[in-house]
């Protein structure tokens, strides 16, 4: 969920631990010969290192347990919908073979780990051993969607670049500041177009959920069994929309709302970062001994809030040569809250920027961008912002969000301005976004579990019970995970993982309403 652009749900935890712990496919050409595109076959080879676009790094390990390789492959789907025997492009996949008895086997399970602009190539097994129970009756599929890792990337600008666009002051204070900020985002969306304009109209959500039936196709099976997270489910419920038929079994874990325009999305966000900061607060100084960071809930904000302040005018010496500002801060803060285990990580990083170094703070902003060891990005911040505004409508200038910041800041203190300001990322956006909001009715389709997180800060928890009922009825299914973070499935909550094991691996639905602490 990188800044200055307007933030998205994502599954952060991959990036922060790539970034904590320490050739780019070309679209093909016309093809005028008759073909058929869910006939073709996958060329499946051991996986090569991650592309910079992916991120960079060394291959995927051996499967979890040791036996076997993952398997990768390229598939070819068009580059417009709209004109199926067109131009292609390559979408990359990955695959870990089922576990289990052949005669067991249930399929394909495909993930998408969020985004959007999250490689599912680098993912999956980067999350792999959460999965090894699933993995004893489907093969686990997941990919890079178009325009992101190695599927045909949108490319804006160079390292160089993307360092200076994400450190600007994203919280303008004055006139000067704020046509900064307008311009900068308007020239990094006009290198969007000069460097990828062919592209940006084919990277729509809805693009996506067509490349997913393809994709069912080409593995063979007869519906599509699914596991969507963040932005993931919101790619699922779209598929919902367009193929109610062919939903197999699938599950949404950490759930956007559908009926939110961009902006209700990020004054959710800004509520829920601001419950994640007085959760974190509260946790830290109930812990046993003094909490390192503040002598109360309030005291840790309170500090927070004024290192932030200071930070605007006087950086502070971060991963050099670079110097953490007020922006950085505030995403490196952002990214913590994404995750439990990362509040540990938080205190660590405030501890060491009160005394006076930014290092901590920038990393973890580094891993929210998709910056490298190395000084390298991925492909994130260029296709989150690329499918964002692909995707949504509503353009926003400088005088609607000042319009707007009071109910910003009532939302919170900390975080009010700085998603806000995030709203203008479309400014001058080549593209026309689609709609307000994202379809997701699916009258007749399968049973879907939706399961939404009550401390969950980038998808507030009321987005799963409205996804569950813009579904449908008898097709949303709701279940609620008393717990912290985004997302509940890697919690390792053991009630929620029952529900979910249940469903994907014996089709047994749980009950509507089911929570689990």
């Amino acid at each position: 969920m990188p800044r200055p652009f307007r933030p998205r749900p994502r599954a952060a935890a991959l990036t922060a631990c790539a970034v904590l712990l320490p050739a780019l496919l070309a679209g093909c050409g016309p093809d005028t010969e008759d073909r058929d595109l869910t006939r073709q076959e996958l060329d499946w080879k051991d996986c090569p290192a991650p592309s910079e676009a992916q991120g960079g790094g060394a291959p995927p390990s051996p499967l979890p347990g040791g036996r076997g390789t993952w398997s990768c492959a390229t598939m070819k789907a068009p580059l417009d919908w709209d004109d199926p025997r067109g131009d292609t492009i390559g979408l990359a996949l990955i695959r870990a073979g089922s576990s289990g008895p052949s005669s067991e086997r249930i399929g394909s399970l495909i993930f998408n780990f969020g985004g959007p602009g999250g490689s599912g190539v680098t993912a999956l097994p980067a999350f792999g051993e959460q999965y090894a129970t699933l993995r004893t009756r489907y093969d686990l599929v997941s990919f890079d969607p178009r325009g992101v890792g190695r599927s045909t990337p949108v490319i804006c600008q160079d390292a160089r670049e993307l360092d200076a666009y994400l450190q600007q002051d994203a919280t303008p204070d004055d006139t000067a500041e704020r046509t900064e900020l307008l311009e900068s985002t308007q020239d990094f969306n006009a290198d969007c177009e000069e460097n990828s304009g062919r592209m940006l109209p084919h990277v729509r959500t809805t693009d996506a959920a067509r490349d997913l039936d393809l994709m069912r196709q080409v593995l063979g099976d007869d519906t599509l069994h699914y596991f969507g997270v963040s932005y993931g489910t919101e790619l699922g419920g779209v598929y919902a929309h367009l193929f109610p038929e062919k939903v197999g079994r699938a599950v949404f874990d950490a759930v956007v709302d559908p009926t939110q325009t961009p902006q209700e999305r990020s004054l959710g966000q800004a509520r829920g970062f601001q419950l994640a900061l007085d959760n974190y607060a509260r946790d830290c100084v109930s812990r046993t001994g003094e909490c390192p960071v503040g002598d109360s809930a309030q005291d840790v904000k309170d500090r927070i809030a004024a290192l932030l302040r200071d930070l605007d005018g006087r950086p502070l010496p971060g991963v050099f040569p670079r110097r953490l500002t007020q922006t950085a801060a505030t995403g490196g803060i952002v990214q913590a809250l994404y995750s439990r285990q990362f509040w540990a990580i938080l205190t660590d990083g405030l501890e060491q920027a009160y005394d006076g170094d930014g290092t901590i703070l920038m990393l973890l902003s580094d891993a929210m961008n998709g910056r490298g060891e190395n000084g390298e990005y991925s492909n994130l911040v260029a296709a989150n912002i690329s499918v964002n505004c692909a995707d949504d409508r509503p353009r926003y200038n400088p005088e609607d969000v000042e319009r707007r910041l009071p109910a910003f800041r009532a939302a919170s203190e900390l975080f009010g301005d700085y998603m806000a300001w995030g709203m203008i990322s479309c400014a001058g956006w080549a593209v026309p976004g689609a709609a307000d909001h994202p379809d997701v009715s699916a009258p007749g389709a399968a049973p879907i579990l939706v399961i939404g997180n009550t401390g969950d800060p980038a998808t507030p928890y009321a987005g799963a019970r409205r996804m569950a009922q813009a579904l449908g009825d008898g097709v949303g299914v709701e279940l609620t995970y008393r717990g912290q973070g985004h997302g509940a499935y890697g919690s390792k909550n053991r009630c929620v993982r029952d529900a979910v094991h249940s469903y994907l691996l014996d089709g047994t639905v749980p009950a509507a309403g089911t929570v689990c602490s």
